[in-house]
């Protein structure tokens, strides 16, 4: 289930409230200009499909995608619990940072948790399968893929150099509560 659980800053960082309510997650979301989208794939998906497979199954809203906010290109990526890497890649983006580009995810299978910030909040945003979340370049953010990541997610980029995070310094992050799951 989708959930953004609030986390107020002028109270030490502690969460204000958590909802699992659509409405109430894109209306949480409007300060952030965070684009919330719910999606089903045009066809039922084996666990683990491939990358062809996935983009073909979505392809209609991913090309909706692209064309309204140019994106040139699309991939697919997967972490499970048993990847070699997974402990190196969760610490990559957990601490606070920006992109040149929007980060822009599609969550297939599994879940992942991204954190927006601004001068008054942290949003947790649990996403899960079906989920969309568009981060607008510039934004304050992390992403906690948690201690047993388990997903598989669209990505959508206008140029891979804007990809690269952008380290803000600040460890806000590391004062709201990570993604358990």
């Amino acid at each position: 289930m989708t959930v953004v659980t609030m986390f107020d800053l002028n109270k030490s960082g502690q969460a204000q409230s958590s909802t699992s309510d659509q409405r109430d997650i894109v209306k949480a979301l409007i300060p952030f200009d965070v684009r919330f989208e719910r999606w089903e794939a045009s066809v039922v998906l084996p666990a683990g499909a491939g990358q062809d497979a996935v983009l073909q199954a979505y392809a209609r809203d991913v090309d909706r995608l692209k064309k309204l906010g140019g994106y040139q290109s699309v991939d697919v990526v997967r972490m499970h619990p048993e990847h070699p890497d997974r402990d190196a890649m969760r610490q990559k983006f957990l601490s606070e940072h920006t992109h040149d580009d929007d980060e822009v995810r599609f969550f297939v299978e599994g879940a992942g948790a991204f954190y927006l910030r601004n001068k008054e909040q942290v949003l947790q945003v649990v996403c899960e399968a079906g989920d969309l979340l568009s981060v607008p370049a510039h934004t304050r953010h992390w992403f906690d893929m948690g201690p047993k990541p388990y997903f598989a997610a669209i990505r959508l980029f206008t140029t891979p150099e804007g990809w690269v995070a952008k380290f803000t310094g600040d460890k806000i992050a590391d004062a709201i509560p990570k993604f358990a799951a």
